[in-house]
């Protein structure tokens, strides 16, 4: 299990009350703090670019910009040669302080009329921290779009300047890092939305708080880790298929038959005992054509599909299922008989047009596009906020709830947010959220909640996604996480 503070998840009012914490409750002092930031800071730069020999710095007027300037007076006591851009003057005790520090070791200021990004071996961010909450403008946002335009590196301390440290939204120019490093506590939009682009390689640094500082600040969200693994309980040697959950995957109206497939076929690679497919009869032999071990089953109606059901423990419903008159009657009988159910695709979107209630036990897995349908609102309006919107789908539905995208994030009713920090650009593929529904299933097949299903199904798609792709991410098949898929699941069950 991973150390509780890597995984915490933060937001902006919650860090400020960390720091207040940590000053008023700990008598750690803020310049203190600061000089910290800067050591944790000039070291991870030392050792990401360890033949840098010149530094710019963009300090803004607040304590990121002194962070910044200290990260300054470390390196030129190396050695290095140093630059530093500040758009405005330092405000506050701490960063003016810092800004006297920085002067007295030598250090060079860049000049007001400046337009120019000076020749550096990597670029400083230390112009906003968590406390924007608006569009940067003037000075700051050009020297953002010229960072931007630089083929050097840039290490953002704390926050690219320009993202919310909320959304992961950027709130107007945000600078586009190379890397970041986090202080006290991750801040929970590196995690989402654009927060992985922006962010680049993440990482924290406590600054050596002790355990009073964060205590009475519950963290927004965790990120998943590896602890998620090990909820499959272990597989004795008697057993048969009937031990481990019988799915039933619906879908695949005409010309949709892939969808289905390949949730059915995810079911049975991730150790759900046997899987069934309800679909139109015209699927039926390319499904046994290819995936002899599924039983597929051609249903034109109510009276077929009856029998499967009450055989079915879980069903994986909305793959390929369209919104005609078959698939609205398929989806409404499923609905009714009360197995918990993935709910995907066109099931989410009929569940749209008919809000109906959900099984007990169930999991709802939408992009943005079907979330906001689900809403009644803008996919942007999903995405400006995707913590507050997969909240409000779970409370709405009473299900665990999947918002799918850049960092996947998965809500219990009760209000508790997992981020997957895993998952690569190549998985925008067709096919992708299909199987992600029938990993799902077969977890909840093999008992576990829909919490621990959802959650560790997401990690397993991630990784595998991250396992398949490797370093080329362009042309990644969503059949080609089947066998990473059935790698790590028995690598990371009992």
């Amino acid at each position: 299990m991973a150390d509780p503070a890597v995984t915490a998840l933060y937001t902006a009012d919650q860090v400020r009350r960390l720091d207040r914490a940590a000053i008023e409750r700990c008598g750690i002092a803020g310049y203190t703090l600061m000089q910290r930031a800067a050591a944790a800071a000039f070291a991870s730069l030392r050792r990401r670019w360890p033949d840098a020999r010149r530094l710019c710095l963009f300090a803004g007027t607040g304590n990121n910009g002194g962070d910044a300037l200290l990260v300054g007076v470390a390196a030129l006591q190396a050695g290095l040669s140093v630059e530093a851009v500040l758009p405005r003057p330092s405000r506050g005790e701490d960063a003016c302080r810092a800004r006297e520090a920085y002067a007295a070791a030598g250090g060079r200021f860049v000049g007001d009329a400046a337009t120019q990004l000076p020749e550096a071996d990597v670029y400083v961010d230390g112009l906003f921290g968590t406390g924007l909450d608006r569009a940067p403008a003037g000075a700051e946002a050009a020297w953002i779009e010229r960072l931007n335009a630089s083929a050097r590196p840039v290490f953002a301390l704390d926050l690219p300047s320009g993202l919310s440290a909320d959304t992961g939204q950027p709130l107007g120019a945000a600078v586009r890092a190379t890397a970041t490093i986090s202080f006290v506590g991750w801040k929970r939009g590196l995690f989402t939305a654009a927060g992985a682009d922006c962010g680049g390689e993440r990482e924290l640094a406590t600054l050596m708080l002790p355990d009073a500082a964060y205590a009475g600040v519950e963290p927004d969200a965790q990120l998943l880790d590896a602890g998620i693994a090990g909820r499959l309980p272990p597989r004795a040697g008697d057993v048969n298929k009937g031990s481990f959950g019988h799915v039933l995957a619906i879908g695949g109206d005409h010309g949709m038959g892939g969808a289905i497939r390949l949730a059915a076929e995810a079911a049975l690679r991730c150790g759900a005992g046997r899987v069934s497919v309800a679909t139109r009869a015209g699927q039926v032999g390319a499904i046994n054509a290819a995936r002899p071990e599924l039983m597929a089953h051609g249903v034109d109606g109510l009276p077929a599909l009856a029998p499967l059901l009450d055989r079915a423990d879980v069903i994986a419903l909305g793959p390929g299922l369209g919104q005609g008159a078959w698939s609205h009657a398929l989806w409404d009988r499923a609905l009714a008989s009360a197995r918990p159910a993935v709910i995907d695709a066109d099931a989410l979107n009929l569940l749209a047009r008919q809000p109906a209630a959900v099984s007990a036990g169930s999991v709802l897995t939408p992009h943005p596009g079907e979330a906001a349908r689900l809403l009644g609102c803008a996919a942007a309006e999903i995405q400006a906020d995707r913590y507050a919107a997969v909240r409000r789908l779970a409370a709405q539905h009473r299900a665990v709830v999947v918002l799918k995208g850049a960092g996947s994030l998965i809500a219990h009713p009760d209000g508790r947010v997992a981020v997957c920090p895993w998952g690569n650009p190549g998985m925008a593929t067709a096919g992708m959220g299909d199987v992600l529904t029938g990993v799902i299933a077969a977890l909840l097949a093999q008992r576990l909640d829909a919490w621990d299903a959802a959650r560790f199904g997401v990690a397993l798609h991630a990784r595998a996604g991250d396992r398949a792709a490797g370093v080329q991410p362009r042309g990644l098949l969503a059949t080609d996480l089947f066998d990473p898929l059935r790698l790590l699941v028995n690598r990371f069950a009992p």
